[in-house]
């Protein structure tokens, strides 16, 4: 059995109801699910009474409950005995545009962490991780660069990508019918690029290439009202409001989705950034990358995560 598996199992007791439980653990149902029934053929004791109404702890899992918080507080205050001398230490974390936003909350008492102000593209940095200018990133990376540097990833965030359109149509649009951008300057948008022109290939969808660095920004909204067809927006655009004129479009068989890597080196030591990749990727789930309708990259290290893809 798993740490995490007994987090589940009081979760679960708690809520009473799968769904709650999952959203709270930030999961997905059915692998919360899946997580139980392994932990009760591990303890080989029934936790659960279920049926589609309800959810009820057995005798068993009542008289277990109490000893699993009891379990989970001795590896907590374990944790923070491990980590307590390393809190003082500085940890450099790089992030490109997104990051969690209780990211402070979540590392409070684990480490000092002091987020870099250099807002970079993906791929430098992860670069910046392997030449140690700092300790991790929350970047978009592929399997070929951990490999090449010898980085590692763990799964933070996840961007369902959508397209925006002209006119008043927010129906949803195949992704063979939208449009991609690929801009000249690759020292900006290398990672975009990659993630685009692998989504056109596989969907059939249609590449436009551009010099303007309009992935983003006004100039995005002017290509799409150029082209009367919609555009997919690259992560950075997901945030930016959508002028009265053009419209949010989700994008369909597959739905395209950017995931979000802690990078970090694969012979880091040093407690406080390790502490620090526990605290962020703990209890993420799968974000729904385990959904079939869903695409992401053949190199994504987090495309196999849970299922088995075809």
């Amino acid at each position: 059995m798993e740490l995490r598996q007994l987090r589940y199992f009081v979760a679960v007791a708690e809520e009473l109801n799968f769904g709650r439980a999952a959203s709270r653990l930030r999961i997905a149902g059915p692998s919360l699910s899946q997580q139980i029934k392994a932990l009760e053929r591990d303890l080989g004791v029934r936790l659960f009474d279920r049926d589609r109404r309800s959810v009820t702890l057995t005798e068993h899992g009542r008289a277990l409950l109490p000893k699993t918080r009891a379990l989970l507080a001795q590896a907590d205050e374990l944790r923070r005995y491990a980590v307590g001398m390393a809190a003082s230490e500085p940890v450099r974390l790089g992030y490109v545009n997104w990051r969690p936003a209780d990211l402070f909350n979540r590392v409070s008492g684990v480490a000092q962490l002091n987020v870099d102000t250099w807002v970079l593209p993906s791929h430098e940095q992860a670069r910046r991780v392997a030449d140690h200018s700092i300790d991790l990133a929350i970047c978009w990376v592929r399997t070929s660069d951990l490999a090449e540097h010898d980085l590692q990833a763990n799964l933070v965030g996840a961007d369902r990508i959508h397209a925006v359109g002209a006119g008043a149509d927010t129906g949803e649009v195949s992704a063979r019918d939208t449009v991609v951008l690929v801009d000249a300057d690759t020292a900006s948008w290398a990672s975009w690029n990659v993630f685009a022109e692998e989504f056109a290939r596989d969907t059939g969808a249609h590449v436009v290439h551009i010099d303007d660095g309009g992935i983003t920004g006004p100039a995005f909204f002017e290509h799409v009202r150029r082209l009367r067809r919609p555009v997919l927006n690259s992560p950075k655009g997901q945030t930016t409001p959508v002028p009265p004129d053009l419209t949010q479009r989700p994008v369909v068989r597959p739905s395209p989705v950017w995931t979000w890597s802690l990078v970090g080196r694969r012979d880091e030591t040093r407690v406080a950034v390790r502490a620090v990749v526990e605290a962020l990727s703990q209890d993420i789930g799968t974000l729904g990358l385990d959904a079939d309708t869903t695409w992401l990259p053949a190199d994504d290290p987090h495309r196999h995560r849970d299922r088995t893809r075809h």
